[in-house]
């Protein structure tokens, strides 16, 4: 089966989408942990990691269709800011569903759209619930 020319660097711009999202998550988790706020920090734990298995799920799609991932190790982090986080996290979320609705609609590839149908529905637990572990293991 053939993949759509743009499906790699479709992929490609995810997975620089989800590498913010586990540094913001991330970041949050870590103020929260020296706050000493253990429930909030394990919602933001929580968020990483589902967050980071779509970064994992990203990259092996696209390995699959023979690509190279783009090494992000040193992608620039940006400043996560606790207080209010609640509502900039949804903002993000958002944006991260509109994402995945828009390239979801451009993918014909029935692998690539699982996943990234699988991310879509883990994004919207998000927004609505901001905590994780929604993606199957």
């Amino acid at each position: 089966m053939e993949v759509a020319q743009d499906v790699p660097s479709l992929l490609a711009e995810s997975r620089r989408r989800e590498k913010a999202q586990t540094q913001y998550y991330r970041a949050l988790a870590s103020v929260a942990e020296s706050e000493g706020d253990g429930p909030v920090s394990e919602r933001l734990n929580a968020l990483h990691a589902d967050e980071q298995h779509h970064l994992s799920r990203l990259t092996a799609r696209l390995i699959e269709l023979g690509e190279k991932p783009e090494d992000l190790s040193s992608f620039p982090r940006e400043e996560a800011v606790y207080h209010g986080w609640e509502r900039v996290a949804r903002d993000r979320e958002l944006r991260e569903i509109e994402w995945y609705e828009e390239i979801l609609s451009a993918i014909d590839d029935p692998a690539t759209r699982n996943v990234i149908s699988e991310i879509l529905e883990c994004e919207r637990h998000h927004r609505q619930e901001l905590g994780g572990k929604w993606m199957p293991a």
